[in-house]
């Protein structure tokens, strides 16, 4: 008999959440590696239930929830985002006799929806075995231990490691098949968009990220990166969203190949880019390839203007960078509603009008402003330095990393500062 493995993505636990085109890449590398195996795989999304309205993205469904302890000052609403409990548990039923759990974790500090959902599985399917993975089982591996409830712990990327986990609790997998693509394998029924993951890892190491310490950066082939997009198309897609690291990165031989044929196709698509993008990659040519390929949300990188926290940042990219890259985006016909520039507040040390020059910065050059809070990670070198500057401790309770809360309980800046620039930075997006 087949063993049998439900793949759960758990919920959402914050104070706002927004599906910028999201889908648990990680936990679909894992059916991916997993269809070479004889197994029988389901898959239960919690965030799948959000609202479409612009290009695939939309708003979450939700429950207001109470908030833990810790989080008893912060004055906002604390919520359950995703599928209802109720709808979840008819899934569970309905997935019939189920042998084993694998869940995957992403913020650290949404680490109460595992606890829920690991909960109400027990309750549902009873003593079911269950692996947990993902970002926050591998950065916090030892908390994940402690409070989230699985059985077994997994860290790092998916391989045959994962193999010997399942192992553990008595099953044994003989590889059967060729492994095929995530999207064969747990299909989706009219996808409002598709996410695209064209390499892991990032060769970058910067002191706020933790991509380098996730995975080796890899890269795939444009060739296959193709054959998912072409996949898509097929069945009506048009949005798509990079959620690479470190895209641009090797643009001759992996990009621009693959915006060239999706050109030379007249495949009629969308793309986004979420995450930043590396400013310095972007030449004129890209430019102009990633307007003829129907790129739509452009997101770049610049973080920080000030030069001497660039260059201890990482130095992946510096202000000139940015101003070459704009103007060449600018040229081939790209405006300010299509591109956006991060800034990053909260970093140790950080002053608030450092940020607010870098916001003066953007003006001057006509681009978006996207302002984005620091949520310190464990192991990067900005933990480090918050807990030399004794700012946090090394067993900070994950809730309190939230990019949301987390500047103004531990950065020092003036509350009424910081929403003044924001409501600054919101108007001049408007104009």
């Amino acid at each position: 008999m087949k063993l049998r493995i439900l793949l759960i993505n758990p919920w959402i636990y914050d104070f706002a959440a927004y599906n910028l085109w999201a889908r648990p890449l990680g936990l679909l590398k894992v059916a991916e590696y997993l269809s070479s195996f004889d197994v029988e795989l389901s898959l239960i999304d919690c965030m799948e239930d959000f609202e479409v309205t612009t290009h695939g993205t939309g708003h979450y469904r939700f429950d207001e929830v109470a908030k833990p302890e810790i989080l008893k000052e912060v004055r906002r609403k604390f919520k359950r985002y995703g599928m209802s409990p109720r709808i979840f548990r008819e899934r569970l039923r309905k997935s019939g006799p189920i042998d084993l759990v694998v869940m995957t974790s992403m913020m650290a500090y949404w680490y109460p929806g595992i606890q829920e959902a690991i909960g109400i599985i027990r309750e549902e399917l009873g003593d079911v075995p269950s692996i947990l993975g993902g970002i926050y089982a591998t950065l916090y591996h030892k908390h994940a231990s402690d409070h989230s409830g699985a059985d077994f712990i997994y860290h790092g990327q998916v391989n045959g490691a994962l193999k010997f986990a399942i192992s553990t609790f008595g099953f044994t997998m003989k590889k059967k098949y060729e492994k095929r693509p995530y999207y064969e394998v747990v299909p989706f029924t009219n996808p409002p968009f598709a996410p695209l993951l064209t390499s892991t890892g990032c060769p970058f190491k910067c002191s706020y990220c933790a991509s380098n310490i996730l995975a080796d950066f890899s890269q795939r082939s444009p060739e296959n990166v193709l054959r998912e997009v072409r996949y898509f198309h097929g069945r009506g897609v048009t949005d798509f969203a990079f959620y690479d690291d470190a895209l641009l990165v090797n643009s001759d031989t992996h990009l621009k190949p693959l915006l060239r044929q999706v050109i030379a196709e007249g495949l009629h698509v969308r793309f986004h880019t979420p995450n930043g993008l590396h400013a310095r990659f972007i030449d004129q040519e890209l430019a102009g390839l990633m307007r003829q390929s129907g790129f739509t949300t452009i997101r770049l990188s610049l973080e920080i203007i000030n030069d001497v926290r660039q260059m201890n940042s990482g130095g992946k990219v510096l202000s000139e960078d940015v101003e070459r890259a704009v103007l060449a985006l600018w040229k081939v016909g790209f405006t300010k509603k299509d591109v956006g520039v991060y800034i990053m507040y909260g970093l140790p040390g950080q002053e608030l009008n450092e940020v607010m020059e870098s916001i003066e910065f953007l003006k001057g050059l006509g681009a978006r402003i996207n302002l984005t809070e620091l949520a310190p990670i464990k192991g990067t070198q900005s933990w480090d330095e918050l807990k030399r500057r004794g700012v946090i401790t090394e067993d900070l309770d994950p809730l309190l990393t939230n990019n949301s809360i987390f500047p103004f309980l531990f950065s020092g800046y003036n509350t009424e500062e910081v929403e003044e620039m924001k409501l600054d930075v919101k108007g001049y997006n408007r104009k």
